[in-house]
């Protein structure tokens, strides 16, 4: 069985950091709760991890320290969120938080039109931004984005997602478009949730990693049509397995 990072091996990723960016004129404290929840719930902030200084949030978030008071409050209410006194106290995600259960509940509660329509934009934004890539990005930097992907432990269900979503990013990123790489990293936020829940399987996981490396080889050769035609596979196919376990929960 693999073990789990810890706290220090953790390295920040693009999507966690895409939660801590500035929420401008509508800083309220709802908004600053959601952005938050959104990151526990969507597994970007694991359990025992330490949250951000009120201050730091609220600079960075561009809000009031009383908004992000306020938003803690809440969350510790919700119980997604704990607060331990003393030198090394602070606010951490609860260990009782449940990313793949509130994964599953949204699956459930929302409709397989909805789930379709997402994974339709999704592909869209992607494969719009791997054409791109095909065209403009390096070799070498496409061999960055390979030796990442050589490193990556298949055994590690939650380090997977957190890696295969930052690749994803940086492979949209090489299209040196800052449009489509922010659209891919809100959409990257939104479903990646829900991909954790087939993550699960590692076929799956095996196949979306020969499906990438496809993509991965059609960008460094330059073929815009064969990196489109592997990044609609590869999202065709995460959402049938998603399609089959939703399925599969409401048989049972």
């Amino acid at each position: 069985m693999t073990s789990q990072p810890t706290e220090s091996d953790r390295r920040p990723h693009r999507l966690q950091g895409a939660m801590f960016t500035s929420i401008g004129d509508e800083g309220r404290a709802e908004l600053v709760e959601k952005r938050l929840a959104d990151a526990i719930n969507g597994g970007l902030l694991p359990a025992g991890d330490r949250l951000p200084t009120e201050a730091d949030l609220a600079r960075t978030m561009g809000v009031a320290p009383v908004t992000v008071r306020e938003a803690l409050l809440a969350l510790r209410a919700r119980g997604l969120v704990v607060t331990r006194r003393g030198r090394h106290g602070g606010s951490f995600v609860s260990e009782s938080a449940d990313p793949l259960a509130f994964a599953r509940d949204s699956l459930l509660a929302s409709s397989r039109l909805a789930v379709r329509d997402l994974g339709a934009h999704y592909a869209a934004i992607t494969m719009g931004g791997v054409r791109l890539a095909a065209r403009r990005a390096a070799s070498s930097e496409v061999a960055t984005i390979r030796g990442h992907l050589a490193r990556l432990d298949a055994g590690d269900a939650a380090l997977w997602r957190q890696t295969m979503d930052d690749l994803q990013i940086e492979l949209v990123a090489l299209s040196q478009s800052a449009r489509l790489t922010r659209d891919q990293m809100r959409l990257q936020a939104e479903l990646s949730p829900l991909l954790r829940l087939i993550d699960v399987d590692e076929g799956v996981r095996a196949r979306q990693r020969e499906l990438f490396e496809r993509v991965l080889d059609a960008v460094d050769t330059g073929d815009e049509d064969a990196a489109g035609a592997a990044t609609e596979r590869m999202v065709t196919e995460a959402v049938d397995a998603l399609d089959d376990l939703r399925a599969r929960a409401e048989r049972a």
